[in-house]
């Protein structure tokens, strides 16, 4: 017996076959199911989504999912769930977050398998040990025919016609206007922060024109994360500044979002002298990445941005980049590096005033805006533990928690984020603002984007600009969308598979 719950060998590339299963069941049963099966088939292994969706009329309080394959499958790793494997006979048994499925809800496992042969999709699924016929407990059911092997075929499926959807917060989702479950999955869109202050112009001479989107949409990208330039934006420094800026902002956003792309703006460069750990400049103007959001600007660039972008639900307020305020403690006293996330002031390491989340939050509410805001946690939000005791409050009630993560940061197993970023997860929506791998290869983030989809979870990759990949975290070779061998191709490949 294989018995699973951490980390092991990752997928190398991401082949799909998402396929509804309804086994036989000749009679009926008080508990009435149905599975999804989703593999992301690479030839010698696939990486595994698995939906349980309870067709019952009461809540399900504790579940185990059984089947067996046919073939030689063989479990490497489990997440979101405990996953064992004797012989060809799969178990999977509910973990401490996820044990209940709401009458007509779904909850969400996963795992990675190896195998050579064939990959034959499984029928004989059972949840508590009641087969699930994918139909009412009254009703009769009937078999049907399922495809042997997943195929190997990628389908594009682009944006829809039509604007991006307004989103607002439900519980730990976020949903369209319409009340459907909705993910932001697509890309950074990188210079905004940093062209303005290094003589480079707007976008790093890089085309924001229809032509460019239409390379987007290939890809299947519905969501498009925009780091800003407080200066630029304020027009305190910086080439274009103020008003010119502000206008190609605008401008760039509602192309987006005539395209069907949500934008995401994302304040990423401040103003402040730091000249403490981790440091990326001594320069008091926003020309780096500081530790927190200067209280003397940052309020008034989200006064300024959500008055712009008031009424437009589509966009997302990302209110700061990547928070650091216990590295600039030296990591001495975790309350009050969280306390200092949230309320600012004076923080210790950090020589100017400090613009905390919720003085941002009061920022843009105080417009009227009810915009979708996110809001990271601390290590440069790959640290969530404590974001739900510090989380600000928002009384839009439109509060996504921010989380980045990188194959080089704290929190890269499983494990980690089963306990960290799921506890999370199951009382707020997460947005992975970022994600990377800084080797070119795709085999952390096909991991990562495996335990993502798993959860409902959304998330944007960087970045979407041609710089090469020697460099790492670089999807593209040009802005025709040619990805970067192997990273960008594989990020491509499985954002062809799934679906906001």
């Amino acid at each position: 017996m294989l018995a699973v719950a951490g980390l092991a060998a990752a997928a190398a590339c991401v082949v799909t076959s998402t396929t509804a299963v309804s086994a036989a069941n000749e009679t009926s049963a008080a508990f009435a199911c149905r599975v999804t099966y989703s593999p992301n088939d690479w030839g010698s292994g696939f990486s595994l989504a698995v939906g349980i969706g309870n067709l019952g009329s009461s809540a399900v309080d504790g579940w185990t999912l059984t089947y067996s394959y046919s073939g030689n499958q063989t479990l490497q790793q489990g997440w979101s769930g405990t996953w064992t494997q004797s012989g060809k006979r799969v178990t999977v048994t509910n973990a401490s977050w996820n044990g209940t499925i709401p009458a007509g809800g779904t909850v969400n496992t996963g795992a990675n398998f190896s195998y050579s042969g064939t990959n034959t999709t499984p029928t004989d699924f059972a949840v508590n040990g009641a087969a699930c016929t994918g139909t009412p407990p009254t009703t009769a059911t009937t078999p049907i025919t399922l495809p042997t092997t997943p195929t190997t075929t990628t389908t594009t499926t682009p944006p829809p016609p039509g604007p991006a959807p307004a989103l607002h917060v439900s519980g730990n989702k976020l949903l369209t206007a319409d009340g459907k479950t909705y993910r932001l999955l697509g890309v950074n869109r990188s210079s905004g922060e940093f062209a303005c202050v290094q003589g480079k112009g707007m976008w790093d001479s890089g085309p924001v024109d229809q032509a460019s989107v239409d390379a987007m949409k290939a890809w299947n990208i519905h969501a498009v994360r925009i780091p800003l330039n407080e200066d630029c934006w304020l027009g305190l420094s910086g080439t274009p500044s103020g008003a010119p800026y502000q206008q190609a902002v605008k401008d760039y956003a509602k192309l987006l979002e005539a395209n069907g792309i949500n934008p995401i703006l994302d304040l990423h460069w401040t103003h402040g002298q730091y000249t403490g750990t981790s440091s990326a400049c001594t320069d008091v103007n926003a020309t780096c990445q500081k530790p927190m959001p200067d209280r003397q600007y940052a309020p008034a660039f989200w006064t300024q941005v959500a008055t712009a972008f008031k009424g437009d639900d589509a966009v997302v307020f990302d209110l700061f980049n990547e928070p650091y305020p216990d590295a600039a403690d030296n990591w001495a006293n975790a309350a009050a590096e969280w306390k200092c996330l949230r309320d600012g002031g004076t923080c210790t390491g950090i020589g100017y005033p400090v613009a905390g989340m919720q003085e941002l939050v009061d920022a843009v509410r105080a417009t009227g805006a009810k915009n979708v805001v996110m809001t990271a946690g601390l290590t440069w939000t790959n640290d969530l533990t404590q974001w739900l005791t510090y989380r600000p409050n928002d009384p839009a009630g439109n509060l996504v928690a921010s989380w980045h993560s990188y194959n080089f940061n704290a929190c890269v197993t499983v494990s980690c984020w089963d306990s960290q970023i799921g506890t999370v997860a199951a009382q707020v929506p997460v947005q992975a603002g970022e994600i990377g791998q800084n080797s070119c290869a795709h085999d952390y983030i096909d991991q990562l984007m495996a335990w993502l989809d798993a959860h409902n979870l959304g998330y944007t990759a960087w970045t979407w600009n041609p710089w090469g990949c020697s460099g790492g975290n670089v999807l593209i070779e040009d802005y025709n969308g040619t990805p970067t061998k192997t990273y960008g191709e594989g990020f491509r490949a499985h954002l062809l598979t799934v679906k906001p």
